[in-house]
């Protein structure tokens, strides 16, 4: 079926940006979720070999064990800790392998002013509650899908096509809950913020506790502009 509609549609390029992310719930929908972000992802690999057309397909974070210290490279070892990034590390392997020309973008952390996103949540529960408890033991660095969006174009517009792997999110090395300070004070709630361990806030799938990307190949390569989260965050809650 997905074959068909490929087919039906005979796109000139293909940014897939589709995917299973529902973190917790893959846990006990594994078929689903493989189904998703790795199946589809080798069918429409294939198709973008087959008809010579670009693909780019978004990927995450969640590929790594969150055991590193530094950023990481896109050479990394990957080692998924839950089944959405074990699904998603089967997806890029199947891009890979029926497509070598083919271009991966891992992010992580993404949110904009549409959609049910961590943001949104958390300017809802800031106006909610009195108080609110958020992990401040998971590193990363979140990503403001305009600005994904953005590098995506640079890439499908540049002169040369350079196949691979890339790393896309905003500068930071922040927690979730610095991240929750930064959408406190644009937004001025007065709602009280507290750090908490992830052993407090337990969920069906483990987060990598340290999974802050290294963006220094596409900024070399495409010239990709990565904005700091901070002044991105602004710019998605001020819209």
């Amino acid at each position: 079926m997905l074959q068909n509609q490929l087919e039906a549609i005979s796109p000139n390029i293909i940014l897939n940006c589709g995917a299973y992310t529902a973190v917790d719930k893959a846990e006990t929908e594994q078929e689903l979720a493989d189904t998703v972000n790795h199946l589809a992802v080798g069918i429409i690999a294939q198709y973008a070999k087959d008809y010579s057309v670009k693909l780019i397909h978004i990927s995450t974070d969640y590929v790594f064990d969150g055991t590193s210290s530094v950023a990481l490279a896109e050479e990394a070892l990957t080692k998924p800790i839950n089944v959405y990034g074990a699904s998603k590390r089967a997806g890029e392997l199947a891009c890979l392998k029926a497509n070598s020309n083919a271009i991966i973008i891992r992010t992580s952390w993404v949110y904009s002013r549409f959609g049910n996103n961590f943001v949104k949540t958390m300017q809802r529960l800031l106006q909610e509650r009195d108080s609110i408890g958020v992990v401040n033991d998971q590193i990363g660095s979140p990503t403001y899908a305009a600005d994904l969006a953005q590098a995506m174009m640079t890439i499908v517009t540049a002169k040369e096509w350079i196949p691979g792997i890339y790393n896309y999110s905003n500068e930071g090395e922040i927690s979730w809950y610095e991240f929750v300070l930064a959408i406190q004070e644009i937004g001025g709630y007065t709602c009280e913020v507290n750090g908490i361990p992830s052993s407090a806030y337990p969920t069906p799938a483990k987060r990598p506790a340290y999974s802050l990307l290294d963006k220094s190949k596409i900024k070399r390569l495409y010239g990709v502009s990565v904005p700091d989260y901070k002044d991105s965050l602004r710019r998605c809650m001020r819209l």
